[in-house]
């Protein structure tokens, strides 16, 4: 159950990144293609909301909130969603505070991006 809560909510951050690499006439912000662990790995995902453009603004949201090995690991994310509800779950207090900055790059990606639908 809780493996399945992780892909849904990974599912819908990119569903919350959907939109074009440019502003549009609604006057939604430019995105560049950003890259780096976490569009590789979601341009890797068999997700179907998954193309450039949302994985470009997952990226730029990540260069944002995370450091590069939190990155790394929130990538991993996307080919072991078991290994998220792990780190969810775990006791240590570096998973706990890697947790905290996760929720916050969750909850900006999908507020940021889908201004740009």
């Amino acid at each position: 159950m809780m493996k399945a809560a992780i892909v849904v909510s990974a599912a819908l951050v990119l569903a919350g990144c959907g939109g074009s690499g440019n502003s549009t006439s609604r006057g939604a912000p430019s995105v560049g293609l950003a890259t780096g662990p976490i569009s590789a790995a979601c341009n890797r995902s068999d997700r179907r909301a998954a193309n450039p453009r949302i994985c470009g603004c997952a990226q730029t949201m990540a260069d944002r909130h995370l450091s590069a090995n939190d990155q790394r690991k929130a990538a991993s994310f996307f080919a072991d969603p078991q290994r998220a509800q792990d780190t969810r779950q775990s006791d240590r207090r570096s998973d706990e505070l890697f947790w905290d900055r996760y929720k916050v790059f969750v909850a900006s990606s999908e507020r940021y991006c889908a201004a740009i639908r």
